[in-house]
């Protein structure tokens, strides 16, 4: 029989009180922090370690033949390829979502839109992640310029019809979790479409 820890409270978990904080590694796209939390009662100590990220947007992008925009790419964490919604960082100053989600949008597929709005924001990963992830829907999209990549992205842009995505993000042809979500929270929308 596996032992136990600790048992199940029936009360409410406390809220960790925050002490020191300290860099642990910078890089390109996040720091990494060791917080010093202390439980109110129980009176341990550890250190936690966080990813301190900035906000992502991921955009929603509906053509007017009522086909998504999507971009597939190569990606290091899975060593291998992803079928994606368009999206990235949002650049330090950029504080409207919608207004990033476009920008990001235009660059990575050359697709604009006049007609967007924040669906909502999420947190990836609350357990080590302090960043959010903002998802836009932009509707009436059209192809209007060229594109304008970071340095090291590759993209393949394509259209599907909506039904289809859903259907891949059903089947696990898309596996990107904020994919998932943002679809999530598109599908009241798209169902009031049809």
């Amino acid at each position: 029989m596996p032992s136990q820890k600790t048992k199940p409270s029936p009360v409410a978990p406390a809220r960790w009180e925050k002490g020191a904080d300290n860099v642990i590694t910078r890089t390109s796209i996040f720091d990494l922090r060791a917080t010093r939390y202390t439980h109110p009662s129980r009176k341990t100590e550890r250190d936690f370690y966080v990813v301190n990220a900035p906000d992502w947007v991921n955009v929603v992008a509906l053509t007017p033949d009522r086909r998504l925009v999507l971009v597939r790419q190569f990606r290091f964490g899975i060593n291998d390829f992803s079928l994606e919604i368009p999206g990235g960082v949002i650049d330090p100053g950029e504080t409207d979502p919608v207004a990033a989600g476009l920008r990001e949008l235009r660059e990575e597929t050359g697709y604009e839109s006049r007609a967007a709005r924040l669906l909502g924001s999420i947190h990836p990963n609350p357990a080590f992640l302090n960043n959010r992830c903002h998802l836009v829907f932009a509707g009436q999209c059209e192809k209007t310029t060229g594109v304008e990549w970071d340095e090291d992205e590759e993209i393949e842009v394509s259209l599907a019809p909506v039904d289809q995505v859903y259907e891949w993000a059903r089947t696990g042809k898309i596996t990107h979790s904020l994919v998932l979500d943002a679809l999530f929270l598109f599908a009241p929308y798209w169902e009031k479409l049809k």
